[in-house]
């Protein structure tokens, strides 16, 4: 798990982590996988498994990758952000107002 130190979180931030480890807790009782399991196939202790499952902020990306897909569920990691109607509205009123071509210049 490391010597990292928790990121400071607002409160709504703090339970999204811990629904998330929630979830993923339950993944891996569903499934019937045992933490030493899940722990052995991500490549981690199973102090990180559960650090995940706690939900903790100082857990790091990485580890929660791995987990997820120790469990099978890391390509869901691929939805975050995929759909973004307020920002493809925001593009489209650039591409309006300013052209398509010099839109795309300043993003590249």
């Amino acid at each position: 798990m490391g010597n990292h130190r928790a990121p400071v979180l607002l409160p709504k931030q703090k339970d999204i982590l811990k629904q998330m480890g929630y979830q993923i807790r339950m993944v891996r009782q569903r499934r019937r996988l045992t933490v030493n399991l899940v722990a052995e196939r991500a490549g981690v202790s199973r102090q990180s498994v559960w650090a995940v499952e706690k939900g903790s902020p100082s857990v790091v990306m990485g580890t929660y990758v791995k987990v997820l897909h120790a469990v099978g569920f890391d390509k869901d990691l691929l939805k975050v952000c995929a759909d973004d109607p307020l920002g493809r509205l925001l593009q489209d009123e650039q591409d309006d107002k300013y052209g398509k071509e010099e839109v795309e210049d300043r993003w590249s």
